[in-house]
């Protein structure tokens, strides 16, 4: 176990896996929007998109116990006395964050939904340093933080008609599960010092992913699969979650957080390069993604140099 620490704790390791779990979240963004047509989700109906995503969770969780427990030749769980740290998790990570996050996203417009959602990793970093005082923040980390930010508001000036309202049920609860994801993300650090990071992330996906599923189709969330791939593509999206969530759990035991989170600021642009590739993104503004990325790389380079001072 020690060495799998050490090689997820190598930075070149560290840098490769991060980019990984953000190129299987961006690629998350077109799959979902094709999952809401063969399933018949319509936009505005947050309750089948809650009982969607806690089907996708739940399915995730499945996989990923069954995946580690095959590897293992044993059923994985918490340790006896841990699993309120897997419905901990469970109520924060999922239930918590995608609740607002999907009722926010429903009521907020998009380029503004967007760049909210773009400030997590620098969100994820101040929470590290001045709540849970896992690691110290310095000017290099600031800067690295406010340039990843920068990147993303660049990349999405061209939203147009944005307009300067607030509500607590748009931007507030995007806000909140932005605060819930790093909320979380200190907890799987000081989490894994008790047990194992990849059995609490399945548990908690499956508990959480449970809940979410049950509360959407209370309030009348529906699934209505049209053929055989839709069920292709919620296989694909509980994949995705499994892999990524997962590693990112690993990654996030072995290393401070500010030096993981910096690459989440990557998530965006890899959804828009795979949508270019897939056809699906049509008249890409290059000029101001392309500088919206060199931003993203510098803030990336400092924040971990700035981790590294500090070390």
């Amino acid at each position: 176990m020690n060495k799998k620490k050490l090689s997820f704790s190598h930075p070149a390791v560290a840098a490769l896996v991060a980019c990984l779990c953000n190129l299987l979240w961006g690629s998350a963004i077109p799959v979902i929007n094709v999952g809401y047509r063969l399933f018949g989700v319509a936009a505005g109906d947050t309750a089948t998109q809650m009982h969607f995503a806690g089907m996708r969770f739940f399915f995730a969780g499945l996989l990923t116990v069954a995946f580690i427990s095959l590897i293992r030749g044993r059923l994985v769980q918490p340790k006896k006395g841990n699993w309120k740290l897997a419905f901990a998790l469970a109520l924060v990570q999922t239930i918590v964050q995608y609740a607002f996050f999907y009722v926010g996203v429903a009521n907020t417009e998009s380029a503004k939904g967007s760049i909210i959602q773009g400030l997590s990793p620098f969100i994820n970093i101040l929470i590290a340093c001045y709540l849970f005082r896992s690691e110290r923040m310095n000017g290099l980390k600031w800067l690295g933080g406010l340039l990843g930010v920068a990147g993303v508001i660049v990349m999405n000036l061209g939203g147009g008609g944005m307009t300067l309202t607030a509500s607590l049920t748009g931007e507030g609860f995007l806000i909140l599960s932005l605060l819930a994801n790093a909320v979380s993300a200190g907890m799987i650090k000081i989490f894994g010092r008790y047990d194992d990071p990849a059995a609490l992330c399945g548990w908690q996906f499956m508990i959480g992913g449970a809940v979410m599923a049950v509360i959407g189709f209370a309030a009348g969330g529906r699934l209505a699969p049209q053929g055989a791939a839709a069920f292709g593509v919620l296989g694909y999206l509980a994949m995705l979650s499994a892999v990524a969530y997962t590693l990112w759990a690993l990654l996030l035991s072995s290393n401070p957080v500010s030096r993981v989170a910096v690459y989440s600021f990557l998530q965006p642009l890899f959804g828009v390069a795979l949508g270019v590739l897939l056809g699906t993104a049509k008249d890409v503004p290059y000029l101001r993604y392309g500088a919206a990325l060199l931003l993203v790389c510098l803030s990336i380079v400092i924040v971990v140099r700035g981790q590294r001072e500090k070390a």
